[in-house]
């Protein structure tokens, strides 16, 4: 098996495919897949009772039988209005630091594209997906029924969450575990790649083109989407817990960090670092293959290779 790969052609108007194709991928990802995220959530968040923590299944049946099941949305504005210029940075980083990285013979190796990888999540963090996730897990901690028009939550959508988060608690608070989330992005984006970029070109070729049918893309990104959760699921625990504390300290960001885990093993021993695998890798995963589908998908229509589905018809009609 090879290390390294040609360089692939490219593809013009890039800042813009991947504007619109990435923002396309991550809004059918976050509607396809976030009730699954509201679940993690929960589950991370469930203090030990002397009771056995409710499973995934168990955990969204409660929320829908005391909030409505609309509930299970809970945050989704959030990631709504963060998804495009997330996915937007997320590939054109990649390809960017990508780029940088291929030799003089046009080759890359597996090593760069996972850098390449880790500096996309890296972006990504910093600049969009903390803040969004600060917000989003307010949102989702929120016990109230959306079905009661008088159980008025503290934040009532993603707009007034975060104007009222950066009112009370500072603008700094938006970037609470910052630290936590570009590592957890990092390693994502990192095996994420570099796992989807190897897989696909073995694929291409095995069937000698460039163009891999839908379901094989899925594929791939099921696949490369559900080992990223398994290598940092502690961070995300203890990042949804540092976030979702409402109270300033004037304690460090690592100091807290590593007071959160230590309590975590300490009252509910090492399991309760992978709080929310199963529905993390159920909405990862998937979320994943939706997301690298739909991208590909979009990038050949913008270059003209492919048609929305639909249109061919109505041209011919």
């Amino acid at each position: 098996m090879s290390a390294a790969t040609t360089k692939p052609k490219q593809v013009k108007k890039g800042g813009i495919t991947d504007l619109v194709a990435g923002g396309t991928a991550g809004l059918f990802e976050a509607l396809c897949c976030h009730p699954l995220d509201t679940v993690k959530v929960r589950m991370q968040l469930y203090r030990k009772s002397g009771q056995k923590p409710p499973g995934f299944i168990r955990t969204g049946i409660n929320i829908v039988e005391k909030e409505a099941f609309l509930s299970l949305y809970k945050g989704l504005g959030a990631v709504v209005i963060g998804i495009v210029p997330k996915m937007a940075l997320r590939f054109s980083s990649y390809e960017f630091f990508r780029s940088l990285l291929y030799k003089p013979d046009g080759t890359i190796s597996t090593g760069s594209t996972f850098i390449a990888g880790v500096g996309a999540g890296i972006t990504e963090a910093v600049l969009v997906v903390n803040p969004m996730e600060v917000v989003k897990i307010r949102l989702q901690a929120q016990h109230h029924s959306m079905a009661d028009p008088l159980d008025i939550p503290k934040y009532r959508n993603a707009p007034h969450a975060a104007y009222t988060i950066v009112r009370e608690e500072g603008f700094k608070t938006l970037y609470r575990g910052v630290s936590l989330t570009a590592a957890r992005q990092a390693t994502n984006q990192g095996v994420n790649f570099t796992v989807y970029s190897k897989i696909r070109e073995r694929l291409q070729e095995y069937h000698g083109t460039t163009d891999l049918p839908a379901w094989q893309t899925s594929c791939i990104g099921l696949i490369s989407g559900a080992l990223g959760p398994l290598s940092n699921a502690p961070l995300d625990t203890i990042k949804t817990r540092l976030q979702k504390t409402t109270f300033a300290s004037n304690e460090s960001g690592m100091v807290r960090i590593v007071k959160i885990g230590k309590q975590l093993v300490k009252e509910e021993g090492m399991g309760a670092l992978y709080k929310g695998i199963t529905p993390r890798i159920m909405r990862v995963a998937p979320g994943q293959a939706v997301t690298f589908t739909v991208y590909e998908f979009m990038k050949r229509v913008l270059s003209g290779e492919a048609q929305l589905p639909g249109l061919s018809s109505k041209k011919l009609g």
